[in-house]
C-alpha cells in the first residue's frame, strides 16, 4: 500500500486552519490541489516580484527605456528622458531578456521545493524544461508588450503588466503536467 503523500490528488482538502497551514508550508506532496495553488501564487508573486523589479531596473538603469510619464517613474519619483516608441519597445525586450535568468532561477528553486512534487524527470532536464516553458512564456509575453507600446503606444509599465498575465497562465499549465509530477 502506498502513502497518500506520493499522490497529491490523494491529499484531502484542509479542514482545519492548523491542517491548512500544514498543508500551505509543506512539500508539494504535501498539499491539496486547490492548497497547491494558493502555494503556486504566492511563490508566483514572489517571483513576479522579482522579476518586475529587475525589468524595471534594466529599463531605467541599463536600457533607459522609461519614459517621464510612465506610472513607476511618477510614483517613486524617478528621472527619466524621451525615448521613441519604436526603440523603447526593443529595450523593453532586452530587458525582458536580462532579467530572465535571475527572476527564473529564483522560481525554479522555490518551486521544486515548496510548491511541485519534482522527480518526473532528472533534475537536469526539469530544469531545461522549466526554463523552456519560462521562455514559451516570455516570448508570448514580450509580443504582447512589444504590440503593446509599439503598435498602441501604451506605457513600458502596462507592456510589462501584459507580460505577467501571460507569463503566468502559459507557466502554471506547463510546469503543473508537463514538467513537475503534480
Amino acid at each position: 500500500m502506498q502513502d497518500e503523500t506520493d499522490h497529491p490528488g490523494t491529499v484531502p482538502f484542509p479542514r482545519t486552519l492548523r491542517e491548512a497551514l500544514h498543508q500551505f508550508f509543506g512539500n508539494g506532496a504535501s498539499a491539496h490541489p486547490a492548497v497547491q495553488f494558493l502555494k503556486y501564487g504566492f511563490v508566483g508573486g514572489l517571483a513576479t516580484a522579482v522579476n518586475v523589479v529587475a525589468v524595471f531596473l534594466f529599463c531605467w538603469k541599463v536600457f533607459h527605456c522609461i519614459t517621464p510619464d510612465d506610472p513607476f517613474v511618477r510614483l517613486f519619483g524617478l528621472e527619466a528622458g524621451p525615448v521613441d516608441e519604436a526603440a523603447r519597445a526593443r529595450l523593453t525586450n532586452w530587458a525582458y531578456v536580462c532579467a530572465f535568468p535571475i527572476a527564473n532561477a529564483f522560481c525554479y528553486v522555490l518551486n521544486r521545493v515548496f510548491v511541485f512534487v519534482p522527480g518526473r524527470h532528472g533534475a537536469l532536464r526539469e530544469f531545461s524544461e522549466f526554463l523552456a516553458a519560462s521562455a514559451i512564456a516570455l516570448g508570448a509575453g514580450m509580443a504582447a508588450s512589444w504590440i503593446l507600446i509599439h503598435a498602441f503606444g501604451a506605457w513600458t509599465s502596462v507592456g510589462i503588466l501584459a507580460n505577467l498575465v501571460s507569463a503566468i497562465l502559459i507557466n502554471y499549465v506547463l510546469r503543473k503536467f508537463v514538467i513537475f509530477k503534480g
